[in-house]
């Protein structure tokens, strides 16, 4: 994403939030806030799979998702392949975890950059297969490297110590399992940094369930108003559905977005909508589902970026990128349905 993102109004009014209806741990801490130039009294609110890391609870859900690899369900796609066999389904991903590349991100959200970097941890392969996906040499073309568990944990490890403000899983889904054996071991090694994933909204609700305690921050996308559509464009049957469940799952767990007194994430739900060309992305759907389904509260990243990649071009209608007045559409409909926490992008 772009690094400037202009934000909404109500997003300016709200941004330090106290998080006191969410049981979280906190400490208070005198931080330097190159923001303001002063040192700040900061209350810490730290991750909620500290807790659950004590407990068996932890273990056995690490447990569950490595079963569920047997016959693989985690996606939305429900290959039923066994992975711990290395079959592959549509993800073509095994029983090892591929990652791309992990470093300190600066072009996320604000809240998830802040002023240190969003820890991003860039997994290969994708549940879905966007014809004009941007990030297709690592989604589409396995750009990556097998990994131990111990050496995620440790890249986890590096990313905080860098003082990257979470650890940022971008798609995630079809290594649920793999992630958590790595975090687990990052936990008693000293993690203490929230969880954001990042993902493209197929996710099923039973692997969801499964990540609630764990995850804090939920990143995912709200990419199509038309499963028709969704399926011409990113090969994925229902996705409407399968998405629209996803979404109201990782409310439910981690509720409207909370921000410290320095504007940094620490927990909630942040979507993401990509413009496409000619209104194929249903924005007008899209929002009038978050507004009266999820929160009108909801922080949503309404993205211009799009540009013609991978095969676009061989699909006239998403051969061009879109224009300011696509844009503009978006922005007016975001506003009519109530939405109005979040960032728009610079054009």
């Amino acid at each position: 994403m772009k690094s400037e993102k202009r934000e909404t109004k109500e997003t300016k009014k709200r941004k330090a939030k106290n998080g006191k209806n969410f049981k979280l741990r906190r400490c208070a801490k005198f931080v330097w806030c190159l923001e303001f130039g002063h040192w700040l009294l900061e209350f810490i609110m730290y991750p909620t799979y500290l807790d659950l890391s004590e407990t068996s609870e932890f273990s056995n859900r690490v447990e569950k998702t490595w079963q569920m690899l047997e016959k693989c369900e985690l996606c939305g796609r429900k290959c039923r392949v066994n992975r711990l066999r290395d079959e592959k389904g549509i993800c073509r991903s095994g029983k090892d975890i591929l990652i791309s590349s992990f470093n300190a991100h600066f072009g996320e959200e604000p809240p998830l950059s802040g002023f240190y970097g969003s820890g991003t941890i860039f997994l290969t392969n994708c549940n879905l297969h966007c014809v004009y996906c941007q990030n297709y040499p690592i989604s589409q073309l396995e750009n990556g490297n097998k990994y131990t568990f111990e050496e995620v944990a440790q890249m986890m490890i590096s990313l905080q110590n860098r003082g990257c403000h979470n650890i940022n899983f971008v798609t995630p889904t079809h290594f649920v399992p793999q992630i958590l054996k790595s975090l687990e071991i990052a936990i008693k090694n000293g993690l203490q940094i929230p969880i954001v994933y990042n993902t493209g909204g197929y996710d099923s609700i039973e692997t969801l369930r499964l990540l609630d305690g764990i995850v804090e921050i939920y990143l995912p996308d709200a990419r199509y108003g038309d499963s028709k559509i969704a399926e011409k464009y990113s090969g994925c049957k229902n996705y409407v559905e399968i998405n629209r469940s996803a979404l109201k799952e990782m409310h439910r767990q981690v509720g409207d977005l909370i921000c410290d007194q320095r504007g940094i994430a620490r927990k909630g739900l942040i979507i993401r909508h990509l413009v496409l060309p000619g209104g194929l992305s249903g924005t007008r759907e899209v929002m009038h589902f978050i507004a009266e389904e999820i929160s009108p509260k909801t922080y949503i990243s309404l993205m211009e970026q799009y540009f013609p990649a991978y095969r676009a071009y061989e699909f006239p209608l998403i051969s061009r990128r879109i224009n300011d007045e696509e844009y503009e559409e978006a922005k007016r409909i975001m506003r009519e349905t109530g939405l109005e926490e979040g960032w728009w992008q610079e054009r």
